[in-house]
């Protein structure tokens, strides 16, 4: 049986980037691999590969679940409760 995301219904929404960069990454100084956006509110920051994972951080704060790779050439998405790409 192919696991599924239970959050899609809920969160899923028509959201824009805030930024164009992990504005907490710059705010520190510091820099990131990649970007992630949050599905719910639009919130990006820097991937799980990278230092500081905002991303993640956001998630554990907010319990906002979905998120999506906002990198050029990426489709897909995540979700960090069910641990399911979608």
């Amino acid at each position: 049986m192919e696991k599924k995301c239970s959050h899609i219904a809920e969160y899923l929404k028509d959201v824009k980037p805030q930024s164009k960069r992990c504005e907490d990454c710059v705010k520190k100084g510091d820099t990131w691999l990649h970007l992630r956006m949050c599905l719910d509110c639009g919130y990006v920051g820097c991937c799980d590969s990278s230092k500081n994972q905002h991303a993640r951080r956001h998630f554990e704060e907010t319990q906002h679940p979905l998120i999506e790779s906002i990198e050029r050439g990426d489709t897909w998405r995540w979700c960090y409760e069910d641990e399911i790409f979608f």
